[in-house]
């Protein structure tokens, strides 16, 4: 749907920085100005440093602390509440850029055009417009140009429907970093909300691998676990942890990698992260059509 009903959708856009990419968050923010309809409201917050000048239009929030990928969201989230609220919530990386003037307008008359569409995952695509296996969330060798539904949604490049928020909750602040969209996911297919790969809403964003992160390891280890305590069946849950423990071991990390992702599994088994809210079955079973079972 264009025109009217889609230019009515409001959009905020949240990014977070730890403010060591100042060209690229100044390039980022003057292309989310450019979209064409109705302009974003833009939240640029500092996790803990101070922000650099931003453009005009983009308010400046400065957290005391580093609060992780999704205590930043959740902080941007708030913001946005506080100060009109809007229907849906876009988060981009700091140092990713929109490349065309439609994607703000593709999100929007996609949300109008079908009121049980919750979330809508971005294609991110490198410096030469190719897209990274791990940055299509679909399990096999996917055509990363083909949108359609999935089970999970890229961390980078998002938008989210406000509601979905309100009725399922926020990211979970304690993950820190890692596996928070797939938490968030899976409320929000228990809820009955939809999920879309969409390949027309593009983000372009360096090409970088997941371990440049200090604690990749350990909290990728560490959230998986609780991950599946807090989402899965009773009975699913050795299953899960079992598959993605063979997928690590098989995908043959540095020996120190290992060590650190033990670490954080056995971190994960000992320390509880609550609410423990198991999806319904329905819900298992609804993913496993769409392609990807909550044991793999």
């Amino acid at each position: 749907m264009t025109g009217a009903g889609a230019d009515a959708v409001t959009v905020g856009v949240v990014v977070l920085t730890m403010g060591d990419r100042r060209q690229e968050l100044q390039a980022l923010v003057e292309s989310v100005a450019a979209q064409e309809g109705p302009p974003a409201t833009v939240v640029v917050l500092g996790q803990g440093v101070e922000l650099p000048p931003l453009p005009a239009g983009a308010a400046a929030v400065e957290l005391p602390e580093n609060l992780g990928i999704p205590g930043g969201r959740n902080a941007g989230v708030q913001w946005l509440r506080e100060h009109g609220g809007v229907d849906v919530v876009v988060v981009l990386d700091d140092d990713g850029l929109l490349p065309r003037t439609d994607t703000l307008r593709l999100v929007r008359e996609a949300f109008t055009d079908n009121p049980r569409l919750g979330i809508v995952s971005f294609r991110i695509v490198d410096e030469e417009g190719l897209t990274q296996r791990r940055h299509v969330p679909r399990l096999g060798a996917s055509d990363p140009l083909q949108s359609g539904p999935v089970t999970t949604f890229l961390g980078g490049a998002h938008a989210i429907r406000m509601r979905v928020i309100e009725e399922v909750g926020e990211f979970p602040a304690s993950f820190f970093y890692a596996h928070e969209e797939a938490d968030f996911a899976w409320r929000a297919l228990d809820a009955g909300w939809e999920i879309d790969y969409r390949a027309d809403t593009v983000l372009r964003h360096p090409r970088t691998e997941a371990t440049r992160h200090a604690v990749y390891y350990r909290n990728t280890g560490r959230n998986r676990v609780w991950l599946a305590k807090r989402h899965l069946p009773a009975v699913l849950v050795p299953v899960y942890l079992a598959s993605w423990a063979a997928y690590t071991l098989a995908q043959r990390p540095p020996l120190s990698g290992l060590r650190q992702w033990w670490a954080g599994f056995f971190e994960g088994v000992r320390v509880p992260c609550p609410p423990r809210r198991p999806i319904r079955w329905r819900t298992v079973w609804r993913m496993t059509r769409l392609g990807r079972p909550p044991i793999i």
